[in-house]
């Protein structure tokens, strides 16, 4: 399942809770910012794009009281400030910047811990995707609604690439080979 959506050149949301309303709310978000850009020639600031998302958090409150949550977390390079920035959000859409990383969802607190023990600022693409798939693993292995990687099958994480040059998918092939060795390198250090 798509866990990671491009909403627009510049910008991105992972989605986490009810499936359906995720990703609902992530299609729709995209669409806004497409019809903003369309209607006013330019597109929405970084922080505009943040606030906007989270006014349609706020408004799926009353299916939160039904039980179908919705947790995004959006990313964005900001243009006028030239940095990446990350925003989190709470089920009254209660909108948190956070400035190094974060994770959501069931796994989201054992993803952090991972992220918080080997993070460092200025880490290269690869190393960056290497901790993201690390954080994954270390969350699947303790929650069991976190799937991980799974190489038998051929099922891995969909990741995306935020910066200045915009947004890009990580290619399969790559989280594959990244996951197969840090699996064998797991494996080893049981051993």
């Amino acid at each position: 399942m798509e866990k990671v959506f491009k909403t627009d050149s510049h910008s991105a949301i992972a989605i986490a809770g009810a499936a359906g309303p995720c990703m609902e709310m992530a299609k729709l978000f995209g669409i806004e910012l497409e019809h903003y850009e369309k209607l006013d020639g330019v597109s929405l600031s970084c922080e505009g794009k943040a606030n906007r998302l989270g006014q349609m958090v706020k408004a799926n409150l009353p299916m939160v009281i039904q039980g179908l949550v919705v947790i995004p977390l959006f990313v964005g390079f900001d243009l006028k400030q030239q940095e990446g920035r990350i925003f989190k959000y709470d089920v009254t859409g209660g909108k948190y910047e956070e400035t190094e990383y974060h994770a959501v969802g069931s796994g989201g607190k054992d993803a952090r811990v991972t992220i918080k023990e080997r993070f460092r600022k200025n880490l290269s693409q690869p190393e960056a995707i290497s901790l993201a798939l690390q954080a994954i693993l270390s969350a699947a292995e303790e929650d069991l609604g976190t799937g991980g990687p799974d190489s038998f099958r051929g099922i891995y994480p969909t990741m995306k690439i935020v910066d200045a040059e915009g947004v890009r998918d990580v290619e399969e092939s790559d989280v594959a080979s990244q996951c197969d060795r840090l699996a064998r390198s797991r494996t080893e250090r049981e051993s």
